[in-house]
């Protein structure tokens, strides 16, 4: 198979690349070339996908069987990829983002769940959720072909570019009293990124799919245990409930990565219906292979810079004492 990678050299981007590769395809990745660790094997062009003229330059007169399109900023890039590719390709899968449906996420919904609003025209990626959307109508509105919308849950595995599972990793392989956030059998629902290309790669799947594990695939005691032994530091796990992560003032989801509080307005980032990708193939991989995979990719390249359309970062050495002193004056 002939594969075209709108991006190819971060995260779900990079594991698409390696993943078609190891199938004998023949892959060719659009980027920047200014990021990122391009993957040999792969023809590398360049351009500035905000750039039309630059882009119908890169692709030139070429055909391919199938796109994968990881953009996550302004929609209009993902406008003008999908109108130059409409004719010259069958499949155009796009990365999306659960992100997309209105907040709060209600527990248990499946892809019908109302979505934000979004402009595929749009100059304007600050809003994250409205970019994501407007990238899944752009390629709706201009692609001919088949179309696969990916609404990506929590995506982890190796060439994690915002850093969550990194940041377990390598606080937990530092050592010391590292606060736990409970109860340890706190269900967690996330794809490893080399799951959602295998799946995309081998399915070829149609349609709109929240494209995640099932609830329950792991939970945050397990998760965190495994960090534990495959890095092998000298670590205590002080295990802090949700009352006492909430009155430290400590955020879940962004200073406590990954976690989210049992009840609330987060419950939703972990409980989502996957029938319709699991019916279409997706199959993720055990949890200790990418928690392993993960720490051996840190071990050789390091995080990479975050993305500057995230949210702030995990917690500091401030918050963690924060919550320790809040759990050790618990009776």
């Amino acid at each position: 198979m002939r594969l075209l990678v709108l991006g190819g050299t971060h995260h779900v981007g990079r594991a698409f690349v390696e993943a078609a590769l190891a199938r004998g395809d023949e892959i060719t990745t659009l980027t920047r070339g200014l990021t990122g660790h391009a993957v040999d094997g792969a023809e590398a062009r360049h351009a500035d996908r905000l750039d039309p003229d630059a882009m119908r330059a890169a692709l030139a007169d070429d055909e391919w069987d199938a796109v994968v399109d990881t953009w996550s900023a302004a929609p209009v890039a993902v406008q003008t990829s999908a109108r130059l590719l409409s004719d010259r390709a069958p499949h155009y899968t796009y990365i999306s983002s659960r992100s997309v449906y209105t907040w709060p996420l209600e527990p248990g919904a499946d892809e019908s769940a109302p979505v934000v609003e979004g402009d595929a025209s749009s100059t304007d990626g600050a809003d994250y959720a409205a970019a994501k959307r407007g990238g899944e109508l752009a390629v709706q509105a201009e692609f001919a072909g088949d179309v696969a919308i990916a609404r990506a849950g929590l995506i982890l595995g190796p060439y994690e570019i915002v850093g969550r599972m990194p940041f377990w990793l390598n606080r937990i392989a530092a050592g010391g009293r590292v606060p736990a956030p409970g109860p340890y059998d706190r269900p967690l629902q996330y794809v490893d990124c080399r799951d959602i290309a295998d799946w995309a790669l081998g399915s070829r799947p149609v349609g709109v799919f929240n494209t995640v594990s099932e609830s329950g695939h792991t939970t945050i005691g397990r998760l965190l245990d495994e960090v534990k032994a495959v890095t092998g530091g000298d670590t205590e796990l002080v295990w802090v409930d949700p009352a006492t992560v909430e009155a430290a003032g400590v955020s879940p989801w962004t200073e406590l990565p990954i976690w989210v509080p049992p009840t609330g307005e987060y419950v939703g980032l972990h409980d989502c219906d996957v029938s319709a990708a699991y019916a279409a193939g997706l199959r993720p991989r055990p949890m200790p292979e990418t928690v392993a995979d993960t720490w051996a990719w840190l071990q050789r390249e390091g995080v990479p810079e975050r993305p500057t359309n995230r949210g702030g970062g995990p917690m500091d050495a401030d918050a963690e004492a924060r919550l320790l002193a809040a759990h050790d004056a618990t009776p």
